[in-house]
C-alpha cells in the first residue's frame, strides 16, 4: 500500500518536472544556506580561537580603556595613553615577580615597495624582540632582529608570510631591501604562517625595531598596546594583578574602579569572542533559515495548484470508492517527496560547498545543522503539504467531477 503511495506520488511529480523541479530548488536553497551559513559561523569561530590559542595561555595585552577596547574609565576625568615609560616599569618592577618579558607596541599601515611592485600592509608593527615570543610568532626563514638594532633603530624588519608573497613572490625575501613609506627597511626574516580569521589577515606584518617605526611613521608618543608574557600559564592571574598595581603606580591612581587601562588575557579574550560568534552564527541560521521557511510556501502554492488541476482526476477516483485517507496520504506523500528530495539535494550542496573558503572562511560543518536543516525541510514539506491534501481530500466527488 505504501509503495503504491509513493509510485503514484512520484508519477504526479514526474508528470509536471519543470514544476517539481523549481519547488525542490526552493528546498534545496534553504536547506544547503542554513548548513553553510552555520558552518561559516562555526568556521569563523574556530579560525578565532586557534589564532587567540596561537598567541598562548600566558600571554597578557594591556591596553588603553579609551583605545576602543571596548572598556570604560570609571571616575577618571581624563584618559592617560600607555608610554613607553609604562612598558619599563613593568620589565624592572620588583613588585612584579611573576612577569617574564614586556614589548611595548605602536601599530601603522603603509605602501611597500620592492622592485616596482607595490602592496599596501595592513600592519606595520614597531615593538621589541621580546614580541616574538610572548606572540608565539615564529621565523621560517632567516631570523629576528636583536636587542641592539633596537638600540641602534636600524632599519631592519620582519615580515609576513603574505606580505612576503605579495611584493617577493618566489624570491627569497631575506636580506632584501623594502621601501615603506619612504623608508628602506633590510629584511632580516620572514614569520611562520598563522592564517587568516577571515576579515584580518595575521600573516599580513611588517615587524620593525620600535624606535625605527616611531620615527618613520607614528611619532614619538603613546603607544597601542603593551603585550606581557607571564612566567608560566599557573600564574597568569598572578601577573594580571602585578601589571595592574605596576600601572596604578606609574599613573598615580589609587582607586582600581578608575583605572585607565585595560589588562586582557587569552582566556577573555576567547571568551568574548566566542560569545558574539555564537550571536553571529546564531543570525545567520535565522537568516538561512526564513529562505527554508520560503521553499515551504512553494510546496504549498504548487500542492495547491496540483489539487485544482487534479480534481476532475479526484472526483473520479473518490466516486469508485477512494477513502479519503487515501487522497489525503497520496499528496502529503506528493508534498513529502517534494521536500525529502529537495532537502536530500540541499545537504549535498552543502557538504561539497564546505570544502571551498568563502570570504575568506573555512567553512567548518556543524554535525546537527546537517540532520536539523534535513529535519525540519521534511516537516515543512507535511506542514506545508497538509492544507492541499485535505483539501483534495475533501472534494465532494460530484462537485469535482463537474469541474472542467
Amino acid at each position: 500500500m505504501l509503495w503504491q503511495v509513493l509510485r503514484m506520488a512520484a508519477g504526479g511529480l514526474a508528470a509536471n518536472k519543470v514544476r517539481s523541479a523549481l519547488t525542490m530548488l526552493g528546498v534545496l536553497i534553504g536547506v544547503a544556506a542554513v548548513i553553510l551559513l552555520l558552518a561559516v559561523g562555526n568556521g569563523s569561530s574556530q579560525a578565532v580561537k586557534d589564532s587567540i590559542t596561537s598567541l598562548g595561555t600566558n600571554s597578557l595585552t594591556v591596553s588603553s580603556s579609551g583605545g576602543g577596547f571596548g572598556a570604560r574609565s570609571s571616575g577618571a576625568s581624563t584618559t592617560k595613553q600607555l608610554t613607553l615609560k609604562d612598558a619599563k616599569a613593568l620589565a624592572t618592577s620588583e613588585d612584579a615577580p611573576d612577569i617574564k618579558s614586556v614589548a611595548p607596541v605602536v601599530s601603522s599601515s603603509g605602501t611597500a615597495v620592492y622592485q616596482g611592485t607595490e602592496y599596501t600592509v595592513n600592519s606595520i608593527i614597531g615593538t621589541y624582540p621580546a614580541y616574538f615570543e610572548t606572540t608565539n610568532s615564529r621565523v621560517a626563514k632567516g631570523d629576528y632582529f636583536s636587542n641592539d638594532d633596537v638600540l641602534n633603530a636600524r632599519k631592519v624588519a620582519v615580515i609576513g608570510s603574505t606580505t612576503a608573497q605579495e611584493l617577493f613572490g618566489t624570491v627569497d625575501p631575506v636580506d632584501k631591501t623594502v621601501v615603506i613609506g619612504g623608508t628602506p627597511f633590510t629584511v632580516r626574516g620572514v614569520l611562520a604562517e598563522k592564517g587568516s580569521t577571515g576579515v584580518n589577515d595575521a600573516d599580513d606584518v611588517v615587524i620593525a625595531p620600535l624606535p625605527t617605526v616611531q620615527n618613520a611613521f607614528t611619532g614619538f608618543g603613546s603607544l597601542n598596546q603593551i603585550v606581557v608574557q607571564a612566567r608560566s600559564a599557573d600564574v597568569t592571574s598572578a601577573a594580571q594583578s602585578e601589571i595592574t598595581q605596576v600601572l596604578m603606580g606609574t599613573h598615580g591612581i589609587k582607586d582600581s574602579s578608575s583605572v585607565d587601562f585595560r589588562v586582557s588575557s587569552q582566556e577573555s579574550l576567547l571568551s568574548a569572542r566566542q560569545s558574539t560568534d555564537k550571536t553571529f552564527t546564531v543570525l545567520l541560521g535565522a537568516v538561512a533559515a526564513i529562505s527554508l521557511l520560503v521553499g515551504g510556501i512553494g510546496i504549498t502554492n504548487i500542492m495547491l495548484v496540483t489539487v485544482t488541476e487534479r480534481t476532475r482526476e479526484i472526483g473520479i477516483r473518490k466516486a469508485i470508492g477512494a477513502p479519503k485517507g487515501v487522497i489525503l496520504g497520496q499528496f502529503l506523500a506528493e508534498s513529502t517527496l517534494l521536500s525529502v528530495l529537495g532537502a536530500g539535494l540541499g545537504v549535498l550542496v552543502g557538504v561539497v560547498g564546505s570544502h571551498f573558503t568563502i570570504v575568506g572562511i573555512k567553512p567548518v560543518i556543524i554535525p546537527e545543522s546537517v540532520a536539523g536543516a534535513f529535519g525540519i525541510a521534511v516537516a515543512i514539506g507535511l506542514f506545508f503539504g497538509s492544507y492541499p491534501a485535505n483539501r483534495a481530500a475533501s472534494l465532494r466527488p460530484i462537485e469535482a467531477l463537474r469541474h472542467e
